[in-house]
């Protein structure tokens, strides 16, 4: 039963704290869209998404009119590109003609992204995957709300190196195809290690093979709220930090719920998932930096930034947890370099290295993200910095991710803007000592000694 002063309460999370739901996203399977012919194709797309998420602006409206919570973004995740068009489309410009398609759909229902221009390519590419990944640069170039991600390696299977060289090349690509908006399209991009189903986050959401036909998932986000929370346990052990954290968490992931119960009632589509993400954005007070300052560190970046974040994290699990039997996504902390100010303000100050971000990575929800590289930084060095990333995700039994931004034309010191809550962001340094004869390799990083626990060993 909720009584008044949860009520309370819950109004001053949002108009104190920045509490918001970040997104509902409503899953989509194309799967029955598969025909003969690319038209054919394009068209069933084109009707399953505008008659599946017909109502899904609106309800989302109505849900933050009637409640008074606020929902940042409403967006549509969908069966893996390279699955559904893999039959039809015979090279990289078959493939930007679906992702026009998507952009359309996208546009008609009023959904600010929609996420799944994807292909799993984590143990091998098929001719489709391959076609689409080299058509990402003019799919991401050409669209406006069409995103774009790529899982090339996990726990079971190892890395996919040939992916990772490919992938490489094609951020630069897409690099110099949007650079006159700083190099935008790389923003829409993002390759992962063991990417999950059911992710409502953008870039990387896609839906998975094994999910409904259709289904919603809700990320919440409320770093505002637990940095407040914690401001009053300032000074107290480790023990009293926790609990506020995790009591905190608890709160954020009930308006979740509420949230995705309500939409799922509402579309007649079932409740999937709620992902307990604490996803920053650029205003001041939204900021994952800005808890970990107020742990104890005076720049994110400081030594101890590791173990605060890994605390962070595993208190918003325990948290979230208790407040939905459904958990999953990402659930974590993000660490974003351009949504975040004080991630920023870290970077300004000489604190926050990619390095210590790679470190950093180990223990939140997803990876190296948002972050502005030279715009002469060559494809090898991006494909090492992914090849890295994937491995901590390998290695450790969790997703990683990279989205990275060489922004072209500009150099160490200069500034990229993006606007909205992309926000903007410094360019980072990034070690010039090349991994080209590595990257070059080619095949496969075999997977861990750890991935074979539930195989025969005979």
């Amino acid at each position: 039963m909720i009584n008044i002063n949860e009520v309370i309460e819950t109004n001053k999370m949002i108009a104190e704290m920045n509490l918001d739901v970040r997104t509902i996203t409503l899953g989509i399977s194309l799967l029955d869209c598969v025909a003969t012919s690319l038209e054919e194709v394009k068209e069933n797309i084109y009707k399953k998404i505008t008659t599946t998420a017909r109502d899904l602006v609106q309800t989302g409206k109505d849900i933050e009119r009637e409640y008074g919570i606020p929902i940042v973004n409403k967006r549509i995740s969908i069966t893996p590109i390279a699955l559904v068009g893999g039959a039809v489309c015979k090279s990289p410009k078959d493939f930007v003609e679906i992702a026009k398609v998507l952009d359309k759909a996208a546009k008609e229902v009023g959904v600010n992204f929609i996420g799944g221009y994807s292909a799993l390519v984590n143990k091998g590419m098929t001719t489709a995957d391959r076609l689409l990944i080299e058509s990402i640069p003019e799919a991401l170039a050409v669209t406006e709300r069409v995103c774009s991600s790529v899982n090339v390696g996990s726990t079971k299977t190892g890395i996919n190196m040939d992916a990772v060289k490919l992938i490489g090349e094609k951020i630069k690509e897409t690099a110099e195809l949007t650079k006159e908006n700083d190099s935008l399209g790389c923003a829409k991009f993002v390759v992962f290690t063991n990417a999950p189903d059911d992710n409502p986050f953008m870039a990387g959401a896609f839906h998975g093979v094994t999910e409904a036909d259709a289904i919603i998932n809700v990320g919440v986000s409320g770093p505002g709220v637990v940095k407040r929370a914690i401001e009053k346990v300032r000074g107290e052990n480790f023990e009293v930090l926790c609990e506020t954290i995790k009591k905190t968490a608890f709160k954020v992931t009930r308006v979740g719920q509420l949230v995705a119960k309500e939409a799922s009632k509402r579309l007649g589509i079932p409740f999937g998932i709620i992902d307990l993400s604490l996803a920053p954005t650029p205003a001041v007070g939204d900021s994952v930096g800005e808890i970990l300052e107020e742990i104890g560190l005076e720049y994110a970046g400081a030594p101890g930034t590791t173990a605060a974040l890994a605390l962070l994290n595993d208190q918003v699990k325990k948290g979230g947890v208790m407040a939905s039997s459904y958990v999953g996504g990402l659930s974590g902390a993000f660490i974003p370099v351009s949504e975040d100010q004080r991630m920023i303000d870290a970077v300004n100050a000489g604190a926050l290295t990619i390095e210590k971000l790679e470190a950093m990575t180990c223990v939140c929800s997803v990876g190296l993200d948002m972050i502005a590289i030279p715009g002469n930084t060559s494809a090898a060095t991006i494909s090492g910095m992914i090849a890295d990333e994937m491995a901590l995700g390998m290695i450790n039994q969790k997703t990683t991710a990279v989205r990275v931004i060489p922004a072209i034309g500009k150099d160490v010191g200069d500034v990229v803007e993006f606007g909205g809550l992309l926000g903007y962001a410094p360019i980072m340094p990034v070690n010039k000592f090349s991994c080209e004869a590595f990257v070059n390799r080619g095949g496969n990083i075999p997977a861990p000694i750890h991935s074979f626990k539930n195989k025969s060993m005979r």
